[in-house]
């Protein structure tokens, strides 16, 4: 146990991060809250110091103070780590049947996941070996309403949810096909939400379009989008009843029981 604040040879910046981590693992150590005068004493952090770094995390819901004096972990984490389980599940439930999906036809097969207003690709399957095919590569972004993942995320959302997007990108566009106008967009998302299928018509690029269906938990969340995205002349709506199972059996294996839905549209 140290007595006192021990000098770190970094920045301060980087003292006070690693101060953070002293007091979260601390407050993980024990399921119920632990006093002020506990926390620094097992940290070797002086009083007021700890006081001022737990208050920060307060604020930020990291930490709660059930009653004066007494600090436990915040919900905060709780909401992060569930993002991360649901992600790391999400992705080894889905590789086995993208990969299945792709032999049948022989073109990109892309898992991707919201955050904030973008979608993000966490997963792909794909053949070196294949000819002419659109790749996204893992970790890239792209816009919420260019993209087929992305429209079946706001088309979840409620209107006043889908306006906010709205006002805060501007919609902006990227190709003469990028829907840039709010009530074009709504109607969109309204066939999206009806048959649980989405497409970008060369919206984020042009030469390529895609077509995505929903992956949903246990709790009927729609947590990831199954994309197909190909040269534009080359896109064929008979992978969509196959992308379509796909994502089902992986929703599946998640614990979602899909209610019936209408025949997809064109």
């Amino acid at each position: 146990m140290r007595k006192r604040d021990t000098p770190l040879p970094t920045t301060p910046s980087i003292q006070v991060i690693e101060r953070m981590f002293a007091l979260i693992d601390v407050l993980a150590s024990r399921e119920e809250a632990i006093s002020l005068k506990e926390i620094s004493e097992r940290t070797g952090l002086h009083p007021s110091t700890t006081h001022r770094i737990l208050n920060d995390l307060a604020t930020g819901r990291f930490v709660d103070r059930p009653e004066a004096g007494n600090y436990r972990l915040g919900m905060r984490l709780l909401e992060l780590g569930n993002l991360v389980k649901a992600r790391l599940s999400v992705r080894d439930a889905a590789l086995h049947p993208m990969r299945e999906l792709h032999k049948l036809i022989q073109q990109p097969v892309n898992l991707s996941m919201r955050q904030g207003d973008e979608i993000v690709y966490v997963e792909r399957a794909y053949s070196e070996r294949s000819g002419m095919q659109v790749v996204r590569a893992i970790g890239g972004r792209a816009p919420l309403h260019l993209t087929s993942v992305g429209k079946l995320f706001l088309s979840v959302d409620d209107p006043q949810k889908v306006r906010a997007y709205a006002t805060r990108t501007g919609l902006s566009g990227h190709t003469r096909n990028s829907i840039t106008q709010l009530p074009v967009l709504e109607r969109e998302l309204s066939k999206a939400r009806q048959y649980g299928i989405a497409r970008d018509n060369e919206e984020l690029e042009l030469g390529v379009r895609c077509m995505a269906a929903g992956i949903h938990d246990d709790q009927g969340k729609l947590v990831a989008g199954l994309s197909i995205s190909a040269p534009a002349d080359r896109l064929d709506e008979s992978w969509l009843p196959k992308l379509e199972a796909t994502a089902a059996e992986i929703s599946a294996a998640l614990g979602y029981q899909a209610p019936h839905r209408p025949t997809s549209a064109a």
